[in-house]
């Protein structure tokens, strides 16, 4: 058995319909995978399961995700080590330990191109920062600019398919994967 982490891009189906998580659980109980949890109510599935293609249960949580609630959402899929690996990667521990809400990741179904962080660079606001780790985009965000233009250009169309979580989020999902 392997244990993998599930990012749901968006729990929101539409006006005032979102994602309940026990309705989340139950759709993965349906395909078979074992030990469903989430992590608070914003899409973090972990579940346990046969090795398989990351790929491929990405597919499969996609298909089953849109036949359940009608709507298409993209899932980002890391199986324990690649989880434990990105949340060990935080460049920016310090920032991490004093604000954890205020650090996040960009969690990537492929990689960010170089040419596209550097790109990003020009919409850094002066109170933050951004570092590329394993092809993930990292930011410090600034209780200063709550307005970041950062956020705006880690769009769907200008780096492809990802997720976002703050430090919060990604320390207690490292946790229950054993980190």
């Amino acid at each position: 058995m392997q244990t993998y982490v599930a990012l749901l891009y968006s729990i929101i189906l539409g006006e005032g319909r979102r994602v309940v998580m026990s309705d989340l659980k139950a759709v993965a109980e349906g395909l078979g995978l074992k030990n469903p949890r989430t992590l608070v109510a914003t899409g973090n599935l972990v579940f346990d399961t046969d090795e398989t293609e990351i790929a491929g249960l990405e597919l499969l949580l996609e298909t089953a995700f849109e036949k359940t609630f009608g709507r298409h959402v993209d899932i980002i899929v890391r199986d324990a080590a690649g989880w434990r690996m990105l949340a060990s990667g935080n460049p920016f521990p310090a920032e991490s330990a004093a604000a954890g809400d205020q650090v996040a990741v960009r969690v990537m179904r492929r990689p960010v191109p170089a040419e596209s962080v550097a790109d990003l660079e020009a919409y850094v606001g002066r109170d933050e920062k951004m570092q590329a780790v394993g092809g993930d985009i990292w930011i410090v965000f600034s209780r200063e600019t709550p307005n970041s233009r950062l956020l705006t250009a880690t769009s769907h169309k200008r780096l492809g398919i990802g997720t976002s979580r703050n430090w919060n989020t990604v320390r207690r999902l490292a946790e229950m994967v054993g980190a």
